[in-house]
């Protein structure tokens, strides 16, 4: 049996890491399979799947210099997809309306009874509102008090 990309040999594991495991092949060479060649199904812990003195059939993925490339789930059936489950929608609900403070609208109702006075308490109560509004606005961006931008 010679060690040619493609050709299915038998071999040993003789050691087991976090990322593969080592594999002893026929004519005293050994190689190594990848974590992600060991199972079609994903594999957390390679423990769970391979132990050292296992007998595993692999097949020769790659030869480069003395390193040898094998692949246990080459080997094995792929399994049938399974049906995916189809999720259900939520359904859509239109995000609230928020007033922005551009979007302040001044009071223009003028009756005959307004002293000067009131409207002017008025006037100063709805320009503090917005000024105030104004400065959380710009407060939440990154501005200081003092009109600079905040690092």
């Amino acid at each position: 049996m010679s060690l040619e990309v493609g050709s299915v040999l038998t071999g040993k594991v003789t050691g087991v890491m976090k990322f593969g495991a080592f594999v002893a092949l026929p004519q005293g060479k050994s190689g190594m399979v990848h974590i992600s060649e060991i199972s079609h199904e994903f594999v957390n812990d390679i423990n769970d799947v391979i132990k050292v003195g296992d007998e595993v059939t692999v097949k020769v993925m790659s030869v480069e210099d003395e390193k040898i490339s094998l692949s246990i789930k080459a080997n094995l059936e792929k399994p049938a997809p399974k049906p995916k489950q189809k999720r259900q929608r939520k359904p859509y609900v239109p995000a609230p309306e928020v007033k922005s403070p551009g979007d302040f609208q001044w009071e223009n109702s003028k009756s005959d009874n307004d002293s000067f006075e009131d409207m002017m308490n008025r006037f100063k109560k709805t320009s503090e509102d917005k000024f105030s509004d104004l400065k959380r606005g710009n407060e939440s961006r990154g501005y200081s008090r003092r009109g600079g931008r905040n690092k």
